[in-house]
C-alpha cells in the first residue's frame, strides 16, 4: 500500500498546477492533504475509485485537511476531541482493522513565536491523542508537523535556531513524541542523508538552491515499522512550497 502526504498550500491554487496529473501519477492508496485552505462546496474534485474526507477550518481560506482513500475505513474522526484545537480543521483520523491513519497540519508558531505557547499545548494534547489510539492498535501519522527535528533537517540550522519550526522547544517536543513509541520513517531509512527537504521558502530562489527544511513526516508506531518497506520525498513534484512525502507499507 502506498501512502502520500502533501501540504498543498491551497488546493484550489494547486488544482491549476497539474494537481490531478500528479495525483494520478503518484497513484496512492491513501492521499493525505494539509492546508487545503477551503470551505465546503468551494471545489468539486473527485477521483475514480477514491472516497474523500474533509475537515475545514471555521476561518475562511485557512488550514484544513483532507484524505482521499481507496479503502473504506471502519470509522472516521475529525479533530482530537478538544474544543480549543478543533476549529481549525487540522486533523482527520481513519480507522482500519490493523492501524489508524492520521493526517495532521500542526499549528505554526508564527513570526516572533507569538503562537509558541499555544503550539506547546497542542503538542502535548496531540501526543496524548496519538498514545490513546496507539494503545488500541498501531498508528500512522503524516503531515506537515511544522518542525525540522535535527540540524540535518534544514539547510541553515545555525541562522534559523529559535525561528518558528526550529525552536529548541518544538524540537524537544518531537524528540519526546518519538521517545513515546514512534519512528520517523524517513530517518529510519536515511539516518545521515543531507539535503533531503520537503519545504522551501518562496523567497530567495530557495527551491532552486535546495535551501529547504524537512517538516513533512510519516511517523509510525514502533511495532508497525516492520511493515514499512520504504520512505521517500517527491521533490520532483511542484505546485506548492511543499512537496509530497511517501511510505510504502506491506
Amino acid at each position: 500500500m502506498k501512502f502520500i502526504s502533501w501540504n498543498v498550500n491551497g488546493l484550489r491554487a494547486v488544482v491549476g498546477k497539474n494537481f490531478k496529473e500528479d495525483f494520478e501519477k503518484l497513484d496512492a492508496d491513501f492521499f493525505c492533504l494539509q492546508e487545503t485552505k477551503m470551505q465546503a462546496g468551494q471545489l468539486d474534485i473527485e477521483f475514480p475509485g477514491y472516497k474523500s474526507y474533509w475537515n475545514y477550518a471555521e476561518k475562511k481560506g485557512y488550514s484544513g485537511t483532507a484524505i482521499f482513500t481507496k479503502h473504506e475505513p471502519l470509522s472516521v474522526a475529525y479533530g482530537i476531541g478538544i474544543e480549543e484545537h478543533d476549529h481549525e480543521g487540522r486533523v482527520i483520523t481513519l480507522e482500519y482493522p490493523d492501524f489508524y491513519l492520521i493526517t495532521c497540519y500542526t499549528p505554526n508558531s508564527q513570526d516572533g513565536l507569538k503562537r509558541l505557547d499555544y503550539r506547546m499545548k497542542w503538542e502535548e494534547d496531540f501526543k496524548a491523542y496519538m498514545l490513546k489510539l496507539d494503545a488500541q492498535k498501531p498508528v500512522i501519522v503524516c503531515g506537515d508537523l511544522n518542525v525540522a527535528h535535527e540540524e540535518i533537517d534544514l539547510k541553515n540550522p545555525k541562522t534559523n535556531r529559535m525561528n518558528a519550526g526550529f525552536t529548541d522547544q518544538e524540537r524537544e517536543k518531537m524528540t519526546a513524541l518519538l521517545a513515546s513509541g514512534f519512528t520517523d520513517t524517513f530517518r529510519h531509512f536515511f539516518p545521515t542523508l543531507e539535503g533531503a527537504y520537503s519545504w522551501w521558502s518562496y523567497r530567495f530562489q530557495a527551491r532552486q538552491k535546495n535551501a529547504g527544511w524537512r517538516i513533512d513526516y510519516f511517523l509510525v508506531s514502533n511495532r508497525f515499522m516492520e511493515r514499512v518497506e520504504s520512505a521517500s520525498i517527491h521533490n520532483e513534484v511542484f505546485g506548492s512550497d511543499h512537496c509530497p512525502v511517501e511510505i510504502i507499507v506491506k
